[in-house]
């Protein structure tokens, strides 16, 4: 492998896809080439709402819903409204059932 000048998609700017670069991806089984340059790339992660840890997601904030957990009784919130047919888990219970 060699380094590739590439073109990015959104600023048009050339920028080098080095051969260490391209041994990664192929390590990691990518099939194409990236199309950004690292500035793009970076300014997008950076935009890109779902990296937000608080709810964040290409909608924007995710809207809580009160719940009472069925397990423990606890007053939590859950991102979805409850329809009341199934019990609703806070998150510690929630937790607890994915590992039995």
């Amino acid at each position: 492998m060699e380094d590739r000048t590439l073109t990015c998609r959104d600023c048009g700017s050339s920028f080098v896809f080095t051969a260490g670069e391209q041994q990664f991806h192929a390590e990691r089984g990518f099939q194409n080439d990236p199309s950004r340059c690292g500035d793009c790339r970076q300014a997008r992660r950076a935009a890109n709402p779902r990296n937000d840890r608080n709810g964040g997601g290409f909608g924007g904030p995710r809207q809580m819903h009160p719940a009472v957990c069925g397990a423990c009784g606890k007053d939590t919130e859950v991102p979805f409204q409850p329809s009341g047919d199934r019990p609703v888990y806070c998150s510690d219970c929630f937790r607890d059932r994915r590992r039995a």
